[in-house]
């Protein structure tokens, strides 16, 4: 098995990828099995929230990308500012890892959450797609959560 120790700011080239969820990528020790089928184990720095894009090196010297992995993700569209504010508040308000771009706020699927959004008016699209949460203010990237 291969042994995967440390993230890497840049490399000359890539030998193959590795696509895994959110749900995966927020670990820093797993099992995984990289994108060419070849069996991996990651053993990285406990916090650290992998992101897409991310490069990753074992101890033999492979060099991994991580790519976000499609998953079912609910996703509000809107061009009204104000309302997807809104509907990130809410979410936000529910401890909701959020993914939050220019006319869209996007979060790991969940029907009483959709109800809730639809009864704010706005439209919900589950559909299959990367999922990128924002860090959080008090977060170094993958920090945890706390009120003190």
């Amino acid at each position: 098995m291969i042994r995967v120790e440390q993230i890497i700011s840049h490399a000359d080239h890539i030998d193959t990828t590795l696509s895994m969820p959110i749900e995966q990528r927020i670990k820093s020790r797993i099992k995984v099995v990289l994108d060419n089928g070849a069996d991996a184990g990651l053993f990285l720095t406990r916090g650290q929230i992998l992101r897409h894009g991310d490069l990753l090196q074992s101890t033999d010297g492979l060099v991994i990308e991580v790519h976000a992995a499609q998953e079912t993700v609910s996703t509000v569209y809107a061009e009204d500012t104000l309302a997807l504010a809104r509907a990130a508040y809410h979410l936000g308000n529910r401890h909701v890892p959020l993914q939050i771009a220019t006319g869209l706020v996007r979060y790991q699927h969940d029907h009483v959450l959709d109800d809730m959004i639809k009864g704010l008016g706005l439209k919900v699209t589950v559909e299959q797609a990367p999922f990128e949460p924002e860090a959080g203010a008090y977060q170094n990237i993958g920090g945890g959560h706390s009120h003190d």
